[in-house]
């Protein structure tokens, strides 16, 4: 698998720009907007041999704003399998980069319910559901009305507040999504 990886990195590196890899291994949002908006073009469907190999980097390395602004140029967060080593998903599981993985997931990423990710049920039932509701994710489980009627506690403070049949509550639904 490592071999894979190093040659799909040196794939990626032959055939693009070498300041959009250092743009993206160094963190530099306005350069990588500025390269965007001199006519640089990533096909999405290929990436130079691997799909998403430009949004894995950035993945792996934590970088947050340039996967958001690589989603919102247009680069795929999910592969045909999420759990080939290249995947987006995969990298940033691999990096260790827990942050990055809740953002894939808020911007529609699949992640299979065998497939550890670093973040509990409730991180990944809360990313899902915003996913759902920016309409990056058409989660049938989340559709509004297959969702149970959910009372609303306006509280003004929690002091001497039980909250625990409330948590228990939600960690239930998150189980029952699943």
């Amino acid at each position: 698998m490592r071999a894979f990886l190093r040659q799909s990195a040196l794939l990626f590196a032959m055939t693009t720009p070498p300041s959009l890899i250092q743009a993206i291994r160094s963190g530099r949002l306005n350069t990588l907007r500025r390269l965007f908006d001199a006519g640089l073009q990533l096909d999405p469907s290929d990436m130079q041999g691997d799909a998403g190999l430009a949004m894995g980097m950035a993945c792996h390395m934590g970088h947050k704003d340039i996967v958001r602004e690589l989603f919102t140029r247009g680069v795929p967060v999910n592969l045909a399998n999420n759990r080939l080593a290249t995947s987006p998903l995969s990298m940033a599981i691999r990096g260790k980069q827990p942050e990055i993985v809740r953002l894939l997931l808020e911007l529609g990423a699949d992640l299979a319910d065998d497939q550890p990710c670093g973040l509990s049920t409730n991180e990944i039932m809360i990313a899902r559901w915003k996913a759902q509701r920016d309409g990056y994710a058409k989660l049938p489980e989340l559709a509004p009305f297959t969702l149970p009627e959910i009372e609303e506690i306006d509280l003004s403070g929690c002091a001497g507040v039980d909250t625990s049949v409330l948590e228990s509550d939600a960690l239930r639904l998150g189980r029952d999504m699943r």
